[in-house]
């Protein structure tokens, strides 16, 4: 199991190399106090007011950006009107309005964003894969073996001080950057002491106090550590240490499998009433004056609790016209997310410099129980299938960054950072039983499990998959003079993940004697009938079952910022990348078998960016973007391992035969700022894709896996306003206390797979080259949206905290996987459709204390979500099921 060995990591940070991204603190306000020119272009580090701003106008936004040391804000500009790109800054405040408890919901606000899955947010409508998500500047390792970034539902809001969405390439970022890249933030060191404690319960309409299902496991389950009890067993440890392969009949399979099934990982219990959900979190800081130095400390932590069920129709179809379902189950899940987090940060201040050391745990668990009931090839055969499996994913993250002034004209900022995750998935079981509902049959009318692929099933799996990354990179600012300034910089990153999964299938002879495969799983599974009956052990892919990937990069870059007139600004530069991708199968067995499922991608890019702003009036300007970028593969898309996602209920294998994808990009964006938080922009861009990777559906098995498409293209526009108004002068004493907010944004993009005749592409172990044998085209990419809405309407008082807020988010239809080539099948789409929220925060005086209580109320409408697929009147659902209403209330104290 994954410790809590958390101390001893933190101190790697002392080996790190010195470190380098920009902290600063931005007050976007009327009343900013002129300073010059820009210098690199993103946020102020020292920004004075002309007068003391509200405190919801003073939204602060502290932001790292790796190459920008500092952004002098003139007259009444904000963050987005005076970067040098076309940037969203989600501050501490509005990140508080939108009430969300993790930073992937509160994302959501921003324009063009859309949320999938389980914390996956896209931009633009783009799939993960163009979605770079960074750390103070730095970059993180994924602890999912099926995606490449972070789910950022990871991350409480209560550790992330803002977050930084920019659209338009620079290079200064890295160049895998496709539809923008998201920058978190966490907190620093405060100017004044505090200490805040939180608490918060909630529930939704389709699981708290409703029927779920779960299984003992640990005692210890409810912390999200496992105490020992998912431990590998002896004889399976033995097993797995000697090489030794099952199919050379020179292992003893029956003492493994006596030791692998029990009553704590197999019997499904019913829960009546499931509980409620529950968080708590506290957070504290102070700084300590040394003499010629200032020391800032700040820690928090947090724990949650949460229960989900869903209650889920899968079913598949062969058939082009989706005329016969190939299968049609009821799915009812019950997942018990567990979640520890903890923060520490040091910020060591003297004159001109800072040195700061950022440390984040997350600890994240899930403890996975399903039962289904259906039928399979247009039978009456009733299939009853039930899954348990314990989900324990760990991110460390340890920084070090330092930003020093050596020269009035030279800034030099270094960075280092180690990150770890941690992903273990022991004793996945699923088993099946059968029922014939034939009245020859004796045993016709009961569920039984033979052991076999054709009356009944019994499969356990143990997965394991670490990665670790190194990165680092130091960048040097020189203004030659007010309106120029060079930056130069150079990033270093060393990727390497470990991945295993071994699949074991129970089998039982002709012999198996009727009545006892009517047993329950742990008896029917227990060590007298698997050595009474001659139960043996098969492994199930003794191919590839184990792989290591790595990613080195090395990248420098070199760029100017300045202004050619008064009116005229510009942001250009290039960056060299040379990267090295490996994917390899790991030897675990003492006869190696031949395997040519390895993936080495050895390549250089020269990746320009340029970017002019015109100020054609005193509140009005005008943005003009274009770069190269890239795309690589995920290791989850090279590794050729079949995962299975309990969340989509789908089987993942990858294709060693990928290759990179090459973007070209261009923007063209008008912005105007006519108030303090009061703006309209308008943009269009476009993107073209070579080689872009996509998803596909294979088999009888229906598998999805993933190949390079020849072509593709996106293009759209985006609408983007806020505006506030004084209520002063109503004669209601509630509303005339009030202003009213209202944001929204739009985005339209549309996209399509460019695919011809003769194009050809690349699958492992496919006998068929033809593009179009996988891909349709003129068909839309996977996971991009047509349509984006956000709407925000909210009341606030601005002389004390006190604020109601309406939601709305639309997304439109998008394709999440394609139909199965060979039978003509339409695609995979997913419908989001509109959700409904509203988040209320009210600030009460205890004594000397303020306290801030929230209401939130969500999915008002109690929309479904829908996967589905669609050809004429015939529709199959792939994944349905009802979200449900959810209701939490929270409290928390400042001191």
């Amino acid at each position: 199991m994954i410790t809590r060995r958390l101390a001893s990591v933190l101190l790697l940070s002392t080996a790190l190399s010195a470190p380098a991204f920009a902290h600063a603190a931005a007050l976007q306000s009327d009343s900013v106090t002129p300073q010059g020119a820009a210098s690199t272009g993103s946020l102020a580090s020292n920004v004075s007011a002309d007068a003391p701003a509200t405190a919801t106008d003073q939204e602060q936004a502290e932001v790292s950006i790796p190459g920008v040391s500092e952004l002098v804000v003139t007259g009444r500009r904000n963050i987005e009107q005076s970067a040098s790109q076309v940037v969203s800054v989600l501050s501490t405040e509005q990140i508080a309005r939108s009430g969300e408890g993790n930073i992937a919901g509160a994302l959501t606000r921003v324009t063009g964003l859309s949320l999938v899955g389980s914390g996956y947010v896209y931009v633009r409508g783009l799939g993960d894969r163009y979605s770079l998500a960074l750390l103070n500047g730095s970059p993180l390792p994924s602890p999912e073996p099926l995606r490449r970034v972070v789910p950022l539902d990871l991350f409480p809001t209560s550790i992330v001080s803002s977050a930084l969405v920019q659209k338009s390439y620079s290079v200064n970022f890295p160049g895998e950057f496709g539809g923008g890249v998201i920058n978190l933030t966490t907190r620093s060191a405060p100017q004044e002491g505090f200490l805040t404690l939180g608490a918060s319960i909630s529930g939704d309409s389709e699981t708290t106090l409703g029927t779920g299902y779960s299984y003992y496991g640990s005692r210890t389950d409810w912390t999200g550590y496992d105490n020992g009890q998912r431990d590998i067993p002896a004889a399976l440890s033995n097993f797995l240490s000697s090489g030794e392969r099952i199919s050379s009949g020179q292992v003893n399979t029956g003492a493994i499998a006596s030791e692998l099934v029990n009553a704590r990982n197999s019997l499904v219990q019913r829960i009546g009433d499931v509980q409620a959900n529950f968080s708590t979190n506290l957070a504290a800081g102070k700084s300590f004056e040394l003499g010629d130095y200032t020391l800032g400390l700040i820690a928090g932590g947090g724990y949650s609790n949460r229960w989900v069920t869903r209650d889920a129709t899968n079913q598949t179809s062969l058939q082009g016209d989706l005329s016969d379902l190939e299968s049609n189950f009821r799915r009812v899940t019950t997942q018990n997310r567990l979640v520890t987090n903890g923060l520490l940060g040091l910020a060591l201040q003297f004159g001109d410099n800072t040195v700061r050391w950022t440390n984040v745990y997350i600890h994240d668990t899930i403890k996975h129980t399903r039962l289904s009931l259906g039928n399979r090839n247009g039978t009456q055969v009733d299939y009853m299938e039930q899954d348990t499996a314990w989900y324990e994913r760990q991110l460390i993250d340890t920084q070090v960054v330092g930003e020093f002034r050596p020269a009035e004209n030279l800034s030099v900022d270094v960075r280092g950072s180690y990150a770890e995750t941690k992903r273990e998935s022991p004793f996945e079981l699923a088993l099946e039983y059968v029922r014939t509902n034939v009245a020859a049959d004796p045993y016709g009318q009961y569920f039984v499990n033979r052991l076999n692929a054709n009356a009944g099933d019994a499969t356990i799996s143990f997965s394991d998959l670490n990665e670790r990354l190194w990165s680092g990179g130091l960048d040097a600012t020189y203004r030659i003079f007010s309106e120029l300034s060079v930056t130069a910089g150079y990033a270093y990153s060393d990727t390497r993940r470990t991945s295993s999964r071994r699949d074991f299938q129970f089998q039982a002879p002709s012999t198996f004697p009727r009545g006892v495969d009517m047993f329950r799983p742990d008896y029917l599974l227990q060590p007298s009938v698997i050595s009474a009956y001659g139960v043996s052990l098969v492994e199930t892919n003794e191919g590839n079952p184990a792989f290591l990937a790595t990613l080195k990069n090395h990248a420098g870059y070199l760029k100017a910022n300045g202004q050619i007139t008064d009116d005229l600004n510009f942001d250009i530069g290039v960056r060299y990348e040379s990267a090295q991708q490996q994917v390899s199968p790991i030897r675990v067995f003492n006869t190696p078998g031949a395997s040519l499922a390895e993936t080495d991608l050895d390549n250089d890019y020269v990746l320009p960016a340029a970017t002019l702003t015109w100020d054609f009036h005193q509140d009005m300007q005008l943005r003009l973007n274009g770069s190269k970028t890239l795309a690589r593969p995920q290791f989850r898309e090279l590794i050729y391992q079949f995962y299975f996602d309990p969340d989509s209920n789908r089987m993942y294998r990858g294709n060693p035969l990928l290759v990179d994808s090459e973007l070209t990009n261009a923007e063209a964006r008008w912005e105007w700022y006519f108030g303090a938080n009061q703006h309209l922009s308008a943009a269009a861009f476009y993107k073209k894709i070579e080689n872009p990777i996509e998803a596909f559906v294979s088999g009888e098995s229906l598998t999805t896996s993933f190949a390079n498409a020849p072509q593709a293209e996106l293009y759209g526009f985006e609408v983007e306003a806020e505006k506030r108004f004084d209520l002063s002068g109503w004669s209601n004493p509630f509303m005339a206390s009030r202003r009213l907010v209202l944001r929204g944004n739009y985005t339209f993009s549309d996209s399509s797979l460019k695919v011809s005749e003769g194009d050809q592409v690349a699958v492992f172990a496919s006998s068929s080259t033809r593009a179009a044998d996988y891909f349709r085209d003129g068909a839309p990419m996977t996971g991009q949206s047509d349509h984006l809405v956000n709407l925000e309407i909210g009341l606030e008082n601005p002389e004390r905290l006190s604020q109601q807020t309406l939601l709305i988010n639309y997304a439109s239809e998008r394709v999440t996987s394609r139909g199965l080539a060979n039978s003509g099948q339409p695609d995979v789409f997913e419908k989001p459709g509109v959700r409904i929220d509203f988040v209320a925060r009210e600030g009460v005086q205890v004594g000397n204390h303020e306290v801030e209580l929230k209401l939130e109320a969500r999915n008002l409408t109690g929309r479904k979500y829908e996967e589905f697929q669609q050809s004429g009147d015939n529709r199959v659902d792939i994944n349905t099921y009802t979200l449900g209403r959810f209701v939490a209330l929270s409290a928390s104290i400042r001191f």
